[in-house]
C-alpha cells in the first residue's frame, strides 16, 4: 500500500503554525508513517504545477502562501486536479474593533480572503462545535479537529512547588485588554486576604514600535515602544490593583523594567517575563489557579478551548468566563455557595463580581483547588491529549481519500 503524501502549509511558524499544522502532522508522521509521508512547507512553490503533483492531500491554514488573493486561484486549480484540499482556521476571521489586529485586517480585506479560501476549499477542519456550526454557512464540509497537546512535552511537565499560599494566574497575548478588563478591582476587594493568596502574570512583553504622524506634513515615524504605553503595563495595573497592592520597594524595582525575577518569592506579584511558543506552557507550573476571562462576542465565542485544555493537563483549577469555548467542557462547581459536582468555576457575564467572590472562595477552601485542578484533568486526558486527536486525523484524511 502506497503512503498518503500530505503538503502542509503553516501561516506561521509562531502560535498558530505550532498548535494548527505542525505539531498534529509530525505527530501523524510519528504515529502512522506507515501510511503517510508529511512535508510542512512554508514557502510553497504556488506557480509549480509539478510541485503539487506529489500530494493526494494539501492542507493549508487561511490561504495558500502570502498572497490571499492568488490563493483562491491555487484552491480551485488543485480542486480540478483531484488533489484533496483542507482548509484550517482557528479563530474568526474577523476580529472584534477592539483586537489589534482589527484595522490592518480591515484595510486589507483579510476577512474576505479568509472566507473565499474556505468557500473553495474541499473540506475545512477548525477547533470546536460551535466555529464549525458557523464556518458551515460558508462551507458544508466541516470537520471538527480540536486543539491539541503532547503531554509528554517538557513544557507540560513542569513540577509545581507546593505553597501555603493560593496562587492566581493569567497566561496569555498581548490582545486580551479588554478580556482582564473584567478582572479590574478583583483584587483589590480581597485586599483583607492579601496574607493568603499570590498573582502571577505570565507572558511580560515591552518589544515593540509605536509609528507616529506629523500633524503638519503627515510624515509617519517609528520609535520603540515605551514600558508605560505597553498593554502589560495595563494589565500589571489590573494584577497589583494598581501597585498598591505591593510593596514601594518592589513597585519601584518593576518600573525599571528590567527583565529579570523580583527576588522575593513570597511577593505577593509576580511578573512573568514572555516565553516563545515552545516553553511558554511551563508558566503554568508557577501557578494554582488559572483565570481565563473573555468578553462575550463572535471572536470570542470561536476561539478554541486551549486555556481548558492546557490548565486540564496541569491540573490546574480555573475559573472562566461562561463563554463559547469554555462551555463547552466546563461545568460549574458552585452551588448556593456549596461546592457540588462539576470541574470549574464559571462567571455569568451578568455577575462580573463573581471573579473576586470566586478567587475568596478558593482562598478560603485551597483544598477545592486541588480537587479541581484533579477534575479537570480527568475532563481533558485522553479527549485532547495528541495521540487521540491524530488517531482521529488519520481516520478523517483516509476516509476522504475514499
Amino acid at each position: 500500500m502506497s503512503k498518503i503524501n500530505v503538503l502542509v502549509l503553516p501561516s506561521d511558524k509562531t502560535g498558530v503554525g505550532k498548535f494548527r499544522s505542525v505539531d498534529p502532522h509530525t505527530s501523524l508522521q510519528n504515529l502512522y508513517s506507515e501510511e503517510f509521508h508529511i512535508e510542512i512547507d512554508y514557502e510553497p512553490r504556488v506557480d509549480d504545477i509539478n510541485y503539487w503533483k506529489n500530494y493526494q492531500i494539501v492542507h493549508f491554514h487561511r490561504a495558500i502562501g502570502r498572497d490571499y488573493v492568488k490563493s483562491v486561484e491555487v484552491i480551485k486549480k488543485l480542486n480540478s486536479m483531484g488533489i484533496i484540499t483542507i482548509g484550517d482556521l482557528d479563530d474568526y476571521w474577523l476580529p472584534t474593533k477592539e483586537h489589534p489586529a482589527h484595522v490592518m485586517v480591515m484595510q486589507n480585506k483579510l476577512h474576505q480572503h479568509i472566507v473565499a479560501n474556505l468557500k473553495e476549499a474541499a473540506y475545512v477542519t477548525t477547533t470546536t462545535s460551535i466555529f464549525a456550526n458557523e464556518i458551515r454557512k460558508i462551507n458544508k464540509n466541516v470537520f471538527v479537529l480540536p486543539n491539541a497537546i503532547d503531554p509528554e512535552e517538557s513544557q507540560f511537565r513542569q513540577k509545581t512547588e507546593k505553597s501555603d499560599l493560593v496562587r492566581f494566574g493569567w497566561l496569555g497575548g498581548s490582545s486580551h485588554l479588554h478580556d482582564l478588563e473584567m478582572l479590574r478591582g478583583s483584587v483589590g476587594k480581597l485586599k483583607e486576604f492579601k496574607d493568603k493568596f499570590q498573582m502571577y502574570l505570565c507572558g511580560f512583553d515591552t518589544r515593540g514600535v509605536v509609528t507616529e504622524i506629523n500633524q503638519q506634513n503627515g510624515k509617519q515615524t517609528q520609535r520603540p515602544i515605551k514600558p508605560e504605553e505597553t498593554v502589560w503595563y495595563e494589565y500589571e495595573k489590573i494584577f497589583t490593583e494598581n501597585y498598591k497592592m505591593i510593596t514601594p520597594e518592589h513597585e519601584e524595582y518593576l518600573r525599571q523594567f528590567e527583565r529579570g525575577t523580583y527576588d522575593d518569592p513570597n511577593a505577593f506579584y509576580h511578573r512573568v517575563w514572555t516565553e516563545p511558543v515552545t516553553s511558554y506552557a511551563k508558566n503554568y507550573a508557577k501557578f494554582d489557579v488559572s483565570l481565563a476571562p473573555i468578553k462575550d462576542h463572535v471572536f470570542n465565542r470561536m476561539k478554541s478551548q486551549l486555556k481548558v485544555i492546557e490548565a486540564g493537563f496541569y491540573k490546574k483549577a480555573l475559573i472562566a468566563s461562561d463563554v463559547g469555548p469554555y462551555t463547552i467542557d466546563l461545568k460549574h462547581s458552585l452551588k448556593n455557595g456549596n461546592f457540588v459536582d462539576g470541574n470549574s468555576l464559571l462567571v455569568d457575564k451578568s455577575r462580573p463580581n463573581d471573579w473576586s467572590k470566586y478567587m475568596k472562595k478558593l482562598i478560603n477552601n485551597p483544598s477545592w483547588v486541588e480537587d479541581l485542578g484533579e477534575r479537570l484533568y480527568e475532563t481533558v486526558n485522553g479527549v485532547y491529549d495528541m495521540k487521540t486527536v491524530t488517531k482521529n486525523r488519520a481516520e478523517l484524511y483516509k476516509s476522504l481519500l475514499k
